[in-house]
């Protein structure tokens, strides 16, 4: 058996990035989960992180007697049934806690881990891969193969940021994350849906605005901005941003003055601001030569 490659493969994170998504979203059909005896794994010898906080694996420790292992841990065979851990030291450490005897885990061969790894990265790079199939691959190599953040944008030629803002689509809800995937909204939507993670009320409010009314990115951030601002009227927020359109700002630039539109419950009010009667002159007389 060949040892297993460096490559990156059980480096600490470098990055935070929210993992409050559903981690089954990582697996694919041909994962095959299996229970292995605590007793028989071993953690990886590449795992550079020697210090894991007590209180937050104790606090995992709880979680997982409630609620069992919900991802499973990589691994793969040395000898005589041991296995070494490729990702899920924390699992595998809390696991221990929790004094359960076996665990759920992937088993991978060293040259599996490989090609597998090469795959998601070519995958990753494809033009035709929408930011959710891109989000899972990334999150792929990180959380599977214990890829920091920063190598795997290193390995795709991406900025950090890049591929942070990526991953962190995966925090969507699932009718967003179904909308994103099939092309009804944008990465731009979904990065405005996201930032009102807390109101999960105003985020399917958003969410409909966007597929049904055809609000554009711009709308969509000026109702997260007017949310954040304290209007807590969902009505207000987007009456503010329904007053400003593509319509309105190519009138206002026609006509050298502000225009903007006051909806009402049947129809509405096209507002143009002037200063004064010299003003409104040279408006009227813009209007009439158009």
């Amino acid at each position: 058996m060949s040892s297993l490659p460096s490559k990156g493969l059980g480096r600490g994170l470098d990055v935070l990035i929210s993992s409050d998504f559903d981690k089954s979203l990582l697996l694919t059909p041909s994962d095959k989960i299996e229970k292995i005896p605590v007793d028989k794994l071993q953690p990886s010898p590449y795992q550079p992180r020697k210090h894991f906080d007590e209180s937050a694996l104790n606090e995992l420790a709880t979680s997982i007697k409630r609620h069992g292992i919900v991802q499973p841990l990589v691994v793969t065979p040395i000898k005589d049934g041991v296995y070494t851990l490729i990702a899920g030291e924390r699992r595998f450490r809390a696991a221990k806690i929790a004094k359960l005897g076996e665990v759920p885990a992937i088993i991978r061969s060293s040259e599996e881990l490989e090609q597998l790894e090469l795959a998601i990265i070519e995958n990753v790079q494809r033009v035709d891969l929408n930011p959710l199939e891109q989000a899972i691959s990334i999150e792929r190599l990180h959380d599977q193969f214990s890829m920091s953040y920063d190598d795997i944008a290193k390995r795709l030629g991406k900025a950090n940021s890049t591929v942070n803002n990526i991953v962190r689509l995966l925090g969507l809800p699932e009718n967003a994350r179904e909308a994103l995937s099939k092309g009804q909204i944008s990465e731009g939507h979904a990065r405005a849906i996201l930032s009102l993670k807390n109101d999960v009320e105003r985020q399917n409010y958003l969410l409909s605005a966007i597929t049904t009314q055809g609000w554009s990115v711009r709308q969509a951030e000026r109702f997260v901005s007017s949310v954040k601002a304290g209007i807590s009227d969902t009505s207000k927020a987007r009456a503010r941003i329904l007053s400003e359109t593509p319509a309105t700002k190519a009138l206002s630039k026609s006509l050298g003055t502000a225009v903007s539109i006051r909806r009402m419950a049947k129809g509405g009010k096209l507002e143009i601001n002037f200063a004064s009667d010299s003003e409104l002159d040279e408006i009227i007389a813009k209007i009439q030569a158009q």
